[in-house]
C-alpha cells in the first residue's frame, strides 16, 4: 500500500526538539493517511505535483508515529543515536583512525561535526600524546579561519570531538573538478590562510601538514583550516622541529633531511605550494618516484604556467626559495601588492588565557564523566535526511527553509541507482574484485581496501547507501586512506565499471542538486 497524496493549499509544520518551528507556508503543501503499521510504514509529502517523495527524520531514520500534530512531533524526537546533548547523524568524514559524524547540538539546533575515535585504537598505537597534542591546539588557535573546537567528550569507548560544522567541503574537491581558480578568488583564499596561519604562528603552534585536503571551505565560501592532527606545540630553546611530517608533494626542503628546522618557514613554503596548485589547477612538484620528487623539491625545481601573473609568479619564487634562511616570512607576504589587492585582514575577539588542564580528564576513566551514549538499530539502508531529500528534487529549492537541519556537505563523488540496495552491493563488491581491492560489507556500508599504485601505503574508500526515495538510492563515496588524487581517479574508474547501475536523467530532466555540487 502506498499513502495518498492531495495537492492542495495548506501549511506545512515541522518540528524540531527545540521550540522553534520551521513552518513552510505556501501553496503547495500535503495531507497524508497512515498507512498499515509495517516496516513500509513510512509518511509521505508532496510538494507540488511533480514533487512526490518519502520524508524522512533529520537523523536518519523513518518515522513510525501517527501522522497528526504533536503526536508526529514526538515522534520526531526520537533519533537514531545520541551524546550526551547531541543527536548524531551519518558520517560526512573518514581517516584511518577516526570517523566524522554530522551531529546537532539539541539545546542549541547548531550543527556541528563530532570526530569520533576508539579508545582501543588510540591506545594500541599509542596516540594518546597527539590526540591531546591536537586537543590542546584547537583550544589555542580559536580564529575565523580555523576550524573551532566546541568541546571534547569521553565516551566508555569513544572520544568525541565537537568541531565547528563546515559545510562547503574541502578546497581540494574545488580544484580537482574545477581546475584552475580565477586568480582573485585564489588571492582571497590566500590571504585568509596566511591569516590563520599566521595567527597560529604567533600562539607558538606550526600546523606541519597545510595542503588543500585540510582547507575546508563554510557556506560562505570562506576557508577554514583543519587537521592539527600533526601540528606541534611551543618547543623550548631554538625551536627546531626534528620529525618529518607531512604530504610529501607539499613538504619543504628543510623538512626532508634529518636536521632541525623552523615550523613557521616549512608552513610558508606549504602555503606556496598551495598557492600554485590553487593557480595552476596542478602540482608544481609531482613525481610517483619518491627520491626524483624530494631532488626536484630541494633544487626548488618548478616552472609556472603562462598565465600566472607577474605579481603572483613573483610571490610563489619568494616562498618556494629552497634556502628557510631567505625564505620571504609572513610580515613580507603581507607587504607584496598581489597580497595586498582587497586585501581585509580578519577581525576576531581574543579570548582569554586557555585552560588546558581538562585535556588529560577526557582520558580518564571516571565513569560519573562518561557521555550518555544511546542508539537505535534498523534493518535496511539508512533514510538519507530531509535537507538532501529536498536538494534532490527536480527544479525546487527549498533549502534555505531547512538551514537549522542541514548536514550537507558538497561532495562530488556520489551517485544515484534505481536498483535495490543489496544489488548495489553486490555489484560494487564484485566490481572491487575486479580492482584487486577487498571489500567488507556492515548495514549497507561498504569498505574497500588495497595498496595504492605508488605501492607506498594502503588505499580504502567507504561507500554507504541511503535510499532517498521509494526504489531510489543514493551511493555517498569517500576516501578512508590514501592519496587524494589517486581516489578521484579511482573514483572516476568505478562509476564506468557501474554504469549499469547508476541512474541518469534523461534528456531534457534536470540533474538532482546534490550531483551538480
Amino acid at each position: 500500500s502506498s499513502v495518498r497524496i492531495q495537492s492542495r493549499p495548506s501549511s506545512l509544520s515541522l518540528q524540531a526538539e527545540s521550540a522553534d518551528q520551521t513552518k513552510l507556508d505556501s501553496n503547495f503543501g500535503a495531507s497524508a493517511t497512515r498507512e498499515s503499521d509495517s516496516p513500509a510504514n513510512i509518511l509521505h509529502f508532496s510538494y507540488l505535483p511533480i514533487f512526490c517523495v518519502r520524508v524522512f527524520s533529520v537523523f536518519e531514520r523513518r518515522i513510525r508515529a501517527p501522522f497528526v500534530g504533536d503526536e508526529l512531533v514526538e515522534d520526531m524526537k526520537k533519533v537514531s543515536r545520541k551524546v550526551g546533548k547531541y543527536e548524531v547523524g551519518r558520517t560526512i568524514g573518514e581517516g584511518t583512525f577516526a570517523k566524522v559524524k554530522f551531529a546537532r547540538n539539541t539545546e542549541t539546533g547548531e550543527s556541528v561535526a563530532m570526530k569520533v575515535l576508539a579508545k582501543t585504537t588510540i591506545l594500541k598505537h599509542k596516540m594518546v600524546d597527539q590526540i591531546k597534542r591536537e586537543i590542546s591546539i584547537m583550544k589555542i588557535v580559536r580564529h575565523p579561519n580555523i576550524v573551532r573546537l566546541h568541546e571534547v567528550l569521553a565516551g566508555q569507548t569513544k572520544i568525541y570531538i565537537i568541531l565547528e560544522f563546515v559545510s562547503g567541503g574541502e578546497l581540494f574537491d574545488k580544484i580537482v573538478h574545477q581546475g584552475k581558480l580565477h586568480e582573485n578568488e585564489c588571492r582571497r583564499y590566500f590571504q585568509q590562510l596566511i591569516d590563520a596561519v599566521a595567527h597560529c604562528h604567533n600562539k607558538g603552534v606550526y600546523h606541519r601538514d597545510l595542503k588543500p585536503e585540510n582547507l575546508l571551505l563554510d557556506g560562505k565560501g570562506n576557508l577554514k583550516v583543519s587537521d592539527f592532527g600533526l601540528s606541534a606545540l611551543p618547543q623550548q630553546g631554538a625551536g627546531l622541529l626534528r620529525t618529518t611530517c607531512g604530504t610529501p608533494n607539499y613538504v619543504a626542503p628543510e623538512v626532508l633531511g634529518n636536521q632541525g628546522y623552523d615550523g613557521a618557514a616549512a608552513d610558508l613554503w606549504s602555503c606556496g605550494v598551495i598557492l600554485y596548485v590553487l593557480m595552476a589547477g596542478y602540482l608544481p612538484f609531482d613525481e610517483t618516484h619518491l627520491p626524483t620528487l624530494y631532488k626536484k623539491i630541494s633544487a626548488a625545481e618548478f616552472s609556472c604556467p603562462f598565465w600566472f601573473s607577474p605579481g603572483v609568479k613573483s610571490l610563489i619564487h619568494k616562498i618556494l626559495d629552497p634556502n628557510p634562511e631567505t625564505r620571504i616570512q609572513i610580515e613580507g607576504i603581507k607587504k607584496v601588492p598581489w597580497f595586498q589587492k582587497n586585501y581585509v585582514p580578519v577581525k576576531h575577539r581574543e579570548d582569554a588565557e586557555v585552560n588546558l588542564d581538562d585535556v588529560c580528564a577526557v582520558f580518564d576513566d571516571i565513569e560519573e564523566n562518561y557521555a550518555a551514549e544511546q542508539s537505535e538499530n534498523y534493518g535496511g539502508p539508512l533514510i538519507m535526511n530531509a535537507f538532501e531529500m529536498i536538494t534532490l528534487s527536480q527544479g525546487l529549492n527549498l533549502s534555505a527553509l531547512f538551514d537549522r537541519r542541514q548536514d550537507y556537505v558538497k561532495r562530488q563523488t556520489r551517485f544515484v541507482s534505481c536498483k535495490p540496495a543489496k544489488v548495489i552491493i553486490s555489484t560494487i563488491e564484485a566490481v572491487a574484485q575486479s580492482m584487486s581491492l577487498k571489500a567488507h560489507t556492515r548495514n549497507f556500508k561498504t569498505r574497500l581496501e588495497g595498496i595504492s599504485t605508488s605501492k607506498t601505503g594502503q588505499f580504502a574508500v567507504a561507500l554507504e547507501v541511503f535510499e532517498v526515495a521509494p526504489s531510489l538510492f543514493m551511493v555517498d563515496v569517500r576516501k578512508a586512506a590514501g592519496d587524494t588524487l589517486e581516489y578521484h581517479k579511482f573514483y572516476k574508474d568505478l562509476c564506468a565499471k557501474l554504469d549499469d547501475i547508476i541512474w541518469k536523467p534523461k534528456e531534457g530532466m534536470a540533474i538532482p542538486a546534490c550531483l551538480e555540487q
